[in-house]
């Protein structure tokens, strides 16, 4: 496992398996956990502490309204932790802030104990964070990401330079 992602709700679940699937597809190994931060705090120490173990590389972590987990993660590892602060929403409604105060929380991190932090809700680029970060010392996924970028770039020019109708 080069990635651990954490969130600490259910609910959180479909937002977050947007990460497991870009690392899914570039072929990197990862393990997920619902662990909330508030209400089982021994229980994510352990088990930071093992992915640790494990050889566990990036972490990824989401988190809404007061978004403590990925803060709480940080300060019991070295590892890089990637922050995704989500909106929490209940069946029918929003609770107002739309994943401002989530966004705030985690970027605000006190000095010393960072922790990245992507758009609110953007598990998808948490993952390629990784795997950017991945990449610096794994050559196939440095190369797997070349080439996405390079597909990306072919894309674009294939689809730019014409006019639209709109």
């Amino acid at each position: 496992m080069k990635v651990a992602i954490f969130f600490g709700s259910g609910s959180d679940r479909e937002t977050m398996k947007k990460a497991a699937d870009v690392l899914r597809e570039f072929g990197v190994d990862y393990k997920a956990y619902i662990i909330s931060a508030h209400r089982a705090g021994a229980l994510l120490a352990r088990t930071v502490a093992q992915v640790e173990a494990d050889g566990c590389e990036v972490i990824i972590a989401g988190a809404g309204l007061a978004a403590a987990l990925p803060g709480v993660i940080a300060g019991q590892t070295v590892l890089p932790v990637i922050g995704v602060p989500l909106e929490c929403v209940s069946p029918g409604k929003s609770n107002g802030l739309a994943g401002l105060d989530s966004l705030l929380s985690i970027v605000q991190m006190p000095p010393q104990i960072p922790v990245a932090t992507v758009g609110i809700g953007n598990a998808k680029n948490a993952a390629y964070l990784a795997l950017h970060i991945l990449a610096v010392k794994y050559p196939d996924i440095r190369q797997k990401l070349v080439a996405f970028r390079k597909k990306l770039a072919d894309d674009a020019e294939q689809n730019g330079g014409r006019g639209v109708d709109l």
